[in-house]
């Protein structure tokens, strides 16, 4: 009998304790459970660009790069360009670039056909594997990475993201 008075006694207690823990997690999510984790830096490389001059991503420093990694058989990355040759005409007075990584195995014998029927704006370089492994190897084409003003990732696509999806993320790191 004594054990089970005990028992009862103990409940209310329980019960205060519990409440006043979900009180205090209710009060203070962030602080327990949210974990500010820096963003990375995008690794910097050197190619030729399609003039046979070095592009270094470390060169647009203090500019929010969009970074895209494409191919001329690739019908995604053939669907992006236009609206990066867009972003690159509305947004370069405020900061912005775009720079594409071309990953045709041909080289530039299909890429400067292609950059001239499309007329791109914007600085092309060939990729290989070495600067496929800094950024970790590509899952799909187009893989897309905006980077901000100090060099780090803000965004990563992987596959074609909607055009408004990149055009907000390109507003707001252009307003930090």
């Amino acid at each position: 009998m004594e054990m089970n008075r005990r028992s009862v006694t103990r409940w209310p207690w329980m019960a205060v304790a519990l409440a006043a823990s979900c009180v205090c997690l209710a009060a203070f999510p962030t602080a327990l459970f949210q974990k500010k984790i820096a963003k990375p830096l995008a690794p910097d490389f050197t190619v030729k660009d399609s003039t046979g001059a070095d592009l270094r991503l470390s060169s647009y420093k203090g500019k929010v790069v969009l970074l895209n990694f494409w191919a001329t058989y690739c019908v995604p990355c053939r669907t992006e360009i236009p609206w990066f040759i867009e972003f690159d005409k509305t947004y370069r007075d405020k900061g912005f670039a775009v720079v594409g990584i071309s990953m045709d195995e041909d080289g530039w014998s299909v890429v400067k056909p292609y950059l001239a029927e499309k007329k791109i704006n914007y600085r092309i370089g060939l990729g290989g594997e070495e600067l496929v492994k800094l950024y970790g190897g590509l899952d799909a084409l187009p893989e897309t990475y905006l980077i901000d003003r100090e060099g780090r990732i803000a965004a990563h696509h992987v596959g074609m993201a909607p055009r408004a999806e990149y055009e907000k993320e390109i507003v707001q790191v252009l307003g930090k």
